[in-house]
């Protein structure tokens, strides 16, 4: 292409060199001799990246319980106690792609080290937190350095073990993230009841910094550095700031109004940043995201899935938190285990799914599991507001709930990714990534913009920082099942017009 010397990609093609140069060099640490000699040095590296898994399932899972307590404690609205979540699941998605292909691009050892350092020293910050609002800046540290992690886990993971043994270190890894979202509401409840809210946070830092210097110490260098890509700058400034604005918009809509000049401003402005990113991906030589891939609409309707999927799943723990903690108020430790129903009766029932799949195709139990959701939603509703009936029957119905989702989406993430052409498979996995991300963060926006809203127009107030209890709460916990039966509803229609993947 004429020009294309004096053009900025030149300069960032340089700095690529330079920047891998480094790292062949020996900037990083090559693994003790001694350690690398052990026969089971392999999954020693597998043992690594299962702790970076199951930190970051404990984290997401284990916050969401403590965020009624910390809108009692800090005094804060449904809007601002959610970015205690939102603040971690926004910097992980937005900052994932970038260091997905820095990790390609420089070396994945430092990086990921880089991101175990990270995530222990903002852990502890944030179990120190004086305020809501240092809690939230440190939360999106935390995210940062979760990204770090999850840009380079599966790589790293994969290039210890063999093809033989691939299958069965990625078992171990899948089971490591089930471990960490089963274990996170019910050791949340018991460290809430004993210590408080600081140590949710505190519970991780031994096991982040034990595997910072195991990984110092075992993780070998990197190889096979992908020097001929050139950083796509460009797509990472329209990119988070696009998911800042998305998010803040829809977590903030009760608060300003449909027709307000904020929400209005911030819907004009994700708009013409969405518009220019997708525009930019389609022209770039190594997009962060390839946009190509949503020319099958069986991958579309599969994200479509993916997003929803996660959506009910975080969405279901923002509204039952704040119905057994500030509706029924129950202790921290009974919130604990009944929020648990739901991830372990999904991790359950997932691994016969895959069996049924092979079996059925992804049609079937995808949308079997959106209709188990629905019926497990509209029997919540029921018995939302009586505590009395609602115990025995609510824990069947959130037993079914993760069953439903159990159900739905190993079958649906495997038919997204196997939607997509073969060239373009490390591309799709990337992006069903950040769309469970995504879908995590519309699952808490939604819960607690739905409260917020349904809980201004039951009292009357004019602000949702009021501190709200007892039935009309309930109420509100009602209407965010009924949205959620609506993306239950959505991502099965989406599932069932799915077309087969082209032969």
């Amino acid at each position: 292409m004429s020009g294309e010397d004096t053009s900025p990609a030149r300069g960032f093609r340089s700095a690529n060199v330079r920047l891998a140069d480094v790292v062949r060099r020996g900037a990083e640490p090559p693994p003790l001799a001694a350690i690398a000699r052990l026969p089971w040095h392999p999954w020693l590296i597998v043992g690594i990246t299962c702790i970076g898994a199951f930190i970051g399932q404990l984290d997401a899972s284990i916050v969401q319980i403590a965020l009624p307590i910390l809108g009692t404690r800090f005094k804060a609205s449904l809007e601002s106690v959610s970015w205690v979540s939102l603040a971690y699941l926004l910097a992980f998605a937005a900052s994932l792609p970038i260091f997905g292909r820095l990790c390609e691009m420089f070396g994945r050892k430092l990086l990921y080290l880089l991101g175990y350092l990270l995530f222990t020293v903002a852990t502890a910050l944030c179990g120190s937190a004086p305020n809501l609002a240092w809690l939230i800046f440190f939360r999106l540290l935390q995210g940062i350095g979760g990204a770090l992690l999850g840009a380079n886990s599966i790589s790293i993971l994969i290039k210890a073990v063999g093809a033989n043994q691939r299958a069965r270190a990625l078992g171990i890894f899948s089971a490591a993230q089930a471990v960490g979202i089963s274990l996170g509401p019910a050791v949340g409840g018991v460290l809430l009841g004993a210590y408080g809210w600081r140590a949710i946070f505190w519970v991780a830092v031994p096991f982040s910094a034990a595997a910072f210097v195991i990984g110092w110490l075992a993780l070998p260098q990197t190889a096979g550095l992908a020097e001929e890509k050139v950083f796509d700058w460009w797509g990472a400034l329209f990119l988070a700031p696009a998911l800042i604005t998305l998010v803040l918009a829809l977590n903030q809509v009760s608060a300003w109004g449909v027709a307000s000049p904020s929400l209005l401003f911030c819907a004009a402005l994700f708009a013409i940043l969405t518009i220019s990113l997708i525009l930019h991906e389609r022209a770039f030589a190594f997009p962060l995201l390839d946009f190509r891939l949503f020319a099958r609409p069986a991958f579309s309707c599969g994200i479509v899935g993916v997003v929803l999927g996660y959506a009910l799943l975080y969405g279901m723990f923002f509204l039952m938190s704040f119905a057994l903690v500030r509706g029924y108020h129950d202790p921290a430790t009974l919130v604990g285990v009944r929020l648990a129903i739901v991830p372990v009766a999904l991790g359950l029932i997932a691994p016969f799914s895959g069996a049924l799949t092979d079996r059925l195709g992804p049609r079937v139990p995808s949308v079997a599991g959106m209709a188990i959701s629905i019926l497990s939603l509209l029997l919540l509703s029921l018995v939302a507001d009586d505590p009395h009936v609602s115990r025995l029957i609510g824990g069947v119905a959130l037993a079914l709930f993760g069953a439903g989702l159990g159900v739905f989406i190993a079958p649906n993430t495997s038919a997204t990714v196997s939607a997509a052409p073969p060239d373009l498979s490390g591309e799709a996995g990337a992006l069903v990534n950040l769309m469970r991300v995504l879908g995590t963060s519309l699952g808490v926006v939604s819960a607690s913009s739905m409260l917020s809203w349904q809980i201004q127009a039951r009292t009357g107030a004019q602000s949702s920082a009021v501190i709200f209890e007892g039935r009309h709460l309930l109420k509100a916990v009602e209407s965010g099942f009924a949205m959620l039966m609506v993306f239950a509803l959505i991502a099965g229609l989406a599932s069932l017009v799915r077309t087969p993947r082209p032969a």
